[in-house]
């Protein structure tokens, strides 16, 4: 049996996002977010559910951290909902609002979980989504606004700040597929709101700074490695160029200060960029947040669809752990990156309570296990990884799939708002324990 040993200062955590976990949606004085709208058009969401109840941690964090805290947990990874704290999304603040954040993360501090705080996971206030979205510059100041409102209130506390979750999933699923919020089907608009979420993240981290300049500013993207089928040069060459044209989107902006060529090419000429845009963008960064599930396969005819003996979760992605190994190399090789963090990776599996009262959920841990492995490895390799997150901390409203999906270590009854510990949950704990992954 191999042990695989991690640094003594390594960040074991779980993730979780507001609008997915809290509830509450339109309680002292919450305003309405483009989710809100969304979940309650009909047809919109898969159970035709809501995240308006969800999994009432805006009233039960305490239980929450309480189990954070059995688990063992030395980090959270949890997003800020911008209507409680601005409404509207930009103008009066609302007190109450940063109360519950402040409640929240004095509670976190008191039993040592490192706070991890991203300022948006897709709820978007619809009062700005109304007046123009990401596409009016002007709403990208307010972005910025909100971020120096928050660092203001909870910068002694929070250390970690993370600008955006997944923009790539805002700007295609939100504004090419239409699959989330606000539901959108427009390929050269949201090749724009791609560009401005950018330069919003560059304007919050220098806000961000500006309230205090230790702050340690970042932003978490979702990454797929593109894999060759086989050694057929053209497979190759098909799987280099799909992640030219789809992974490089925030990547090369951000690390490199301009779009990649292919990109370009693939998107159908640049966005409008403003004078200053890409070095704002390309602003020096203390950490990369690094979401992964999965990985897309390319032959010589293109991608391929399935991939034969593997095992596919309940969300359709296959798994394969070496392909996260792979994917950190190939970002720390192409990129002068600083610290990474694994701020998502889990899988969706159908949980059944058995007979005794748990969730043997076996393939969960197991598929958490392997990317543990693989990320000891590519550490190994070089990778500068200091922190992983599992998501989630508990099963949630899944966007677009509502409550037919579950993530989590932690069983959610939504009917009761019980909480179960999985056995993947009971095992991470002692991974975090021993601070060592077996094989």
């Amino acid at each position: 049996m191999t042990t695989y040993k991690f640094p003594h200062n390594f960040l074991w955590g779980a993730a979780t996002a507001a609008y997915q976990i809290e509830g509450a949606w339109n309680e002292d004085v919450k305003g309405e977010s483009i989710w809100d709208r969304f979940s309650h058009t009909l047809g919109k969401i898969e159970d035709n559910s809501t995240g308006d109840v969800a999994c009432d941690h805006y009233h039960r964090y305490d239980e929450d951290i309480a189990l954070m805290r059995r688990l063992g947990l030395n980090a959270y990874r949890f997003s800020i909902a911008w209507t409680r704290i601005l409404p509207l999304g930009a103008g009066n603040v609302n007190p109450g609002g940063l109360d519950f954040y402040d409640r929240l993360v004095d509670v976190l501090c008191a039993a040592n979980i490192e706070p991890l705080l991203t300022l948006h996971h897709w709820d978007y206030p619809q009062a700005l989504y109304e007046a123009g979205g990401w596409i009016s510059r002007t709403n990208l100041h307010h972005f910025a606004d909100y971020a120096a409102v928050v660092a203001k209130r909870l910068g002694d506390r929070v250390k970690y700040w993370a600008t955006f979750n997944e923009p790539g999933v805002i700007a295609w699923d939100g504004y090419v597929s239409g699959e989330h919020a606000p539901g959108e089907q427009d390929p050269n608009k949201a090749k724009q709101v791609a560009h401005n979420l950018m330069v919003a993240h560059g304007l919050a981290v220098q806000a961000i700074r500006g309230i205090e300049p230790n702050l340690k500013a970042g932003i978490v993207l979702n990454q797929w490695m593109s894999d060759a089928a086989d050694d057929d040069p053209q497979s190759i060459c098909n799987a280099e160029s799909a992640w030219n044209r789809s992974e490089t989107t925030f990547l090369h902006p951000i690390f490199k200060g301009y779009y990649h060529p292919e990109y370009i090419e693939f998107a159908g000429g640049l966005p409008e960029i403003q004078a200053g845009d890409m070095a704002l963008i390309a602003q020096k960064l203390d950490f990369l947040g690094v979401n992964f599930y999965s990985r897309n396969l390319y032959n010589a005819q293109g991608h391929v669809d399935e991939v034969s003996g593997s095992e596919y979760t309940e969300m359709g992605w296959e798994v394969c752990a070496p392909a996260l190994r792979r994917m950190l190399n190939k970002i720390n090789n192409d990129y002068e990156v600083p610290p990474i963090y694994i701020t998502e990776n889990g899988a969706s599996f159908p949980d059944e309570v058995s007979a005794d009262g748990k969730i043997h959920d076996t393939r969960r841990l197991d598929y958490l296990k392997q990317h543990f492995i693989q990320t000891r490895l590519a550490m190994q390799d070089g990778v500068d990884v200091r922190g992983y997150m599992v998501w989630s901390l508990m099963d949630n409203f899944e966007w677009g799939h509502g409550y037919t999906k579950r993530f989590g270590i932690i069983r959610v009854d939504y009917e009761t708002q019980k909480r179960t510990l999985k056995d993947s949950g009971e095992w991470y704990a002692k991974v975090i324990a021993s601070n060592s992954v077996d094989e």
